[in-house]
């Protein structure tokens, strides 16, 4: 029954740390084009031939 005061206090640090890093991808706009990266690389305009 001990444990559960440490596993308590390190589950709400990793859930912080995981909101956290969620919240510094909102602010490094990280999820501003999803649907540019799905029609770019099906383009073939960049695409090198040998």
């Amino acid at each position: 029954m001990q444990i559960i005061a440490y596993l308590i206090p390190v589950s709400l640090f990793l859930g912080g740390l995981g909101l956290g890093a969620f919240f510094w991808a909102l602010r490094s706009h990280q999820f501003e084009d999803p649907e540019g990266d799905s029609r770019r690389i099906l383009n073939d305009d960049w695409d090198e031939h040998p």
